[in-house]
């Protein structure tokens, strides 16, 4: 009988996740404090520990991103990644995922990637290239960035729940950016290979007889060649030769030299983008020496220095309130920013989240959640598959870091090779369901980047692949000379 109530339990968590993903948004985060509910006064389960202080520092950290994308800082970040990969054409496939990586790394969300989309798309078009090589590798490692970025929402997770194992940031970092470095080189080495050069590609010759895209200058001459073409112009005419305004992709008819796309950065942006780089400077610095940090007797008397959660939502808040004194903004404009909305989902999403998995954890660790340790223990390597399925279905990284995490912990593995196995949450893109994989589909009008009719095969699932297995294979070895 208790077993079954344990699976009518385990019925209840699912079915809130669910619930969620369908609901989508703040959706999540609700039914997993309804799922909560039901645990709680249907089967009477003790409430588990509510995740104040990831929640705090996701609010933290997201509120001086707000403050820097007021100040136009985010504007100015996109500005040097678009000059690096603007600059780098002909190795677009691999210069743009690791500076997706690098730039998700610095403002702590993937939601930086959004505007760096159609730089992508352009260069590759413009110089001929297939633009699903470069989009789908750089969205892919975009997410990688997330557990490798001292202030994102899912490192808030993972650093609280990590909380005396003596795994702390410095350890966690070391481990998880090279170890998405060396993923980034891989993806884009297989993703280089992926796909029919442009062409040769009947998408896109049907794209441009139907006129819906033009053939770039940097494949003219080669595309008249290969259909037998006696004209490099475009299917149909060219834009003004309809009597129609240039497109985006008319303006690869242009001298090279006007080609580059310029991002405007307002006025004092740069500033904004340096205050909050020094916040994340500053936590990674007192992540390294405790001893930076003021230290407290506990409750044995002993001096213990105040931990990382309280120091990065101090350094946060107050990076926060530099940039609107600084650049002069006003915080009724801060709240209303992209970031910001994005943010508190988050947010939301993780306590309702967190909250139902720890109730249902702390309530049936000898039920369920030691046998599934032992199994875990045993088979370390299945809580990669796991964090990689669940991250897919919820498609919060942070959620399933907090449902995850603990059993993990619970079973005795060793905080290394936990953290080695993290960045699994790779796996959000399994599903075509978030706004990346949905903005670089339609941002590619050649129709190389594309979803199908089987929704785990699409432009990203073998970058997707190649990354999971390049990431946790890397971090397995160097955890191994990292002391705790």
């Amino acid at each position: 009988m208790e077993y079954v109530v344990v699976i009518l339990q385990a019925v209840v968590v699912i079915g809130a996740i669910v619930m969620g993903v369908r609901t989508g948004g703040l959706g999540l985060g609700l039914w997993g404090v309804v799922g909560t509910a039901i645990l709680v006064f249907g089967f009477h389960l003790p409430p588990g520990s509510i995740p104040i202080d990831a929640f705090f520092i996701i609010i933290a950290v997201i509120t001086a991103s707000s403050a820097m994308q007021a100040a136009g800082g985010i504007d100015y970040l996109v500005s040097i990644a678009s000059k690096i990969i603007q600059a780098n054409p002909k190795r677009l496939t691999y210069v743009a995922p690791i500076v997706a990586f690098v730039f998700t790394v610095l403002a702590g969300t993937s939601n930086i990637y959004f505007a760096l989309i159609p730089i992508i798309y352009e260069t590759a078009y413009r110089n001929g290239q297939r633009p699903e090589r470069a989009l789908a590798s750089s969205t892919v490692t975009s997410a990688l960035g997330i557990t490798a970025s001292p202030v994102s929402a899912a490192m808030a997770a993972y650093l609280v729940l990590m909380d005396g194992t003596g795994y702390g940031l410095p350890q966690i970092l070391a481990i998880t950016i090279p170890a998405s470095l060396v993923a980034c080189v891989a993806t884009s080495v297989v993703q280089q290979r992926i796909g029919k050069e442009l062409v040769k590609d009947p998408v896109f010759r049907a794209r441009v007889e139907a006129g819906t895209v033009e053939v770039p200058t940097a494949l003219q001459a080669e595309y008249a060649v290969a259909t037998g073409s006696t004209t490099a112009s475009v299917a149909g005419g060219s834009a003004a030769d309809r009597g129609e305004a240039p497109t985006a992709t008319a303006t690869a008819a242009k001298p090279a030299k006007q080609d580059r796309i310029e991002h405007p950065v307002p006025k004092g942006g740069a500033t904004a983008a340096w205050i909050f780089l020094s916040g994340t400077f500053l936590i990674v610095l007192f992540g390294l020496f405790s001893g930076l940090r003021p230290s407290f007797p506990d409750e044995n008397g002993d001096l213990q220095p105040i931990g990382m959660a309280t120091v990065i939502e101090m350094v946060m808040f107050t990076a926060a309130l530099a940039i609107i004194l600084v650049r002069k903004v006003k915080p009724s404009v801060v709240v209303e920013q992209p970031l910001l909305k994005a943010g508190f989902v988050a947010a939301v999403a993780l306590f309702g989240i967190a909250w139902m998995a720890d109730t249902f954890i702390s309530a049936n660790t000898e039920t369920i959640i030691e046998p599934l340790g032992a199994f875990i223990e045993d088979r370390p390597i299945m809580l990669a598959v796991a964090l990689f399925l669940v991250a897919g279905l919820t498609t919060s990284q942070s959620a399933t870091t907090n449902t995850l995490v603990p059993i993990a912990l619970a079973a005795g593995l060793a905080p290394g090779v936990i953290t080695a196995m993290w960045p699994s949450l790779v796996g959000v893109w399994l599903f075509p369901a978030n706004g990346s994989q949905i903005a670089a589909v339609e941002t590619d009008l050649t129709g190389s980047t594309k979803l199908t009719q089987v929704p785990v095969w699409h432009s990203f699932t073998i970058p997707m692949l190649v990354s999971w297995v390049a990431v946790v294979g890397a971090g397995l070895l160097v955890q191994l000379v990292i002391p705790a």
